[in-house]
């Protein structure tokens, strides 16, 4: 018998229709003489629309009152997953976050986990029941509600997975798997059978969103199987695992991008230590994310021109930060991009090759694209270009590095 914690999107819950045919997958995999826990999203379309009516009350909602009204979405699914498995015949219960105590801190709408009860969870099980379990939200220890952002639900189900040491945490969507490119965008995508908590923890941070960030951190940290399939065949999908000792003998594993970033340029800083800390410092109390930064000589003897990323709807707001203490700073001018693309390659193997880079500068050069910004790391390499040529570059590199082509066919 195996501990399976099985986690359903809103699009496989988006009708009373899908989540019947979901109560039957649990049903079969409860049949096979598993124990099975189930995280639960928001019916399709259902977050959405509670964010309209919350902006539409008030344009700057309170925090705590935001996330009382985005946690109703989830109440609402898993109470018609519970009834759709009784009807089956499988007795189930349903819990929120504060039922099975899902701790997290106190910062609204992105709020992270602190810790995760299971007792509730194993005597549920014990007791012969399928637990389902509202996904994307959780409570603070002062017993305010709270929610963990887009795509919390990936994160409350290996948060659940880790916290009750289950065999394996599946992921269900739209899509049957993790893919060397965005399948919608490029025609040759594969499907990747296994990849390492490193390069989906990189894909998903750089624009791939088959799973949350914080998901993959915490079946990383805590060695959670994650295994990524389709709500709408019984076929085989990606799994998210350690390291491997073939997975470096592929050098690129999948190209990513992602449109949400803007660049902001601060023009002819004086370069002089603390002038940068003065910039970060006054994003920081802002709490906008910044990403990619690079510091490049001016044309003016000691001034520097200091350039970042930061997501597009924050732009606005860092410009006129930027703006407010360029006179401070002494800074002679600040520009902003929004027209931007991030374009990523990913690869363990990236480790023992040499060349990548070259190759990738290569590829997108002879297609007449400027490249503005580049960051790297161990497995990764990042560049920002003009978004118009965001499909082109995708495709262009996924055909260099010759992902279109299965492993052993290359071989």
């Amino acid at each position: 018998m195996a501990l399976i914690v099985q986690k359903f999107g809103g699009t496989s819950v988006g009708t009373t229709e899908r989540i019947k045919n979901v109560a039957a997958r649990v049903a079969r995999t409860r049949a096979a003489g598993n124990d099975v826990v189930v995280v639960v999203s928001a019916m399709a379309g259902e977050t959405n629309r509670l964010v309209k009516l919350a902006y539409e009350i008030d344009a700057q909602p309170i925090g705590r009152e935001y996330d009382v009204l985005l946690a109703s979405g989830e109440q609402v699914a898993i109470a018609l997953l519970a009834l759709a498995l009784d009807r089956a015949g499988v007795p189930a219960r349903s819990f929120l976050g504060h039922q099975i105590s899902m701790i997290t801190d106190t910062t609204h709408s992105r709020a992270r986990i602190e810790s995760v009860g299971s007792d509730v969870l194993r005597a549920t099980l014990a007791a012969g029941h399928v637990a389902v379990v509202a996904g994307f939200q959780g409570i603070d220890k002062a017993g305010n509600i709270t929610t963990l952002g887009r795509g919390g639900s990936d994160t409350t189900a290996v948060a659940l997975a880790a916290a009750l040491k289950a065999d394996v945490c599946e992921i269900y969507t739209d899509v049957d798997g993790i893919y060397t490119a965005d399948p919608n965008l490029v025609r040759g995508a594969r499907k990747i059978p296994r990849i390492s908590y490193e390069e989906m923890l990189e894909l998903a941070s750089l624009g791939a969103k088959v799973l949350q960030t914080r998901s993959v951190e915490f079946g990383m940290k805590y060695e959670v199987p994650i295994h990524v399939r389709s709500s709408f065949d019984e076929s085989e999908g990606s799994w998210v695992v350690p390291e491997e000792e073939t997975m470096e003998q592929v050098v690129v594993r999948a190209v990513t991008y992602d449109r949400s970033e803007a660049r902001i340029s601060v023009l002819g800083v004086p370069d002089r230590p603390g002038v940068a800390a003065t910039v970060f410092d006054a994003l920081a109390d802002a709490e906008i994310v910044v990403d990619m930064i690079i510091q490049n000589a001016s044309h003016e003897h000691g001034h520097t021109d200091l350039t970042f990323t930061v997501p597009k709807e924050s732009a606005v707001e860092a410009v006129s930060l930027m703006e407010a203490g360029s006179a401070r700073l002494g800074a002679s001018e600040v520009r902003a991009d929004t027209n931007i693309a991030k374009v990523s390659v990913v690869g363990v193997g990236m480790r023992s090759h040499s060349g990548v880079a070259a190759k990738m500068f290569r590829v997108l050069s002879g297609a007449g694209m400027n490249i503005q910004m580049i960051t790297t790391s161990e497995i990764k390499i990042s560049v920002v270009i003009e978004e118009a040529y965001t499909e082109l570059a995708v495709r262009l590199l996924h055909q260099a590095f010759g992902l279109d082509v299965a492993p052993e066919s290359a071989a």
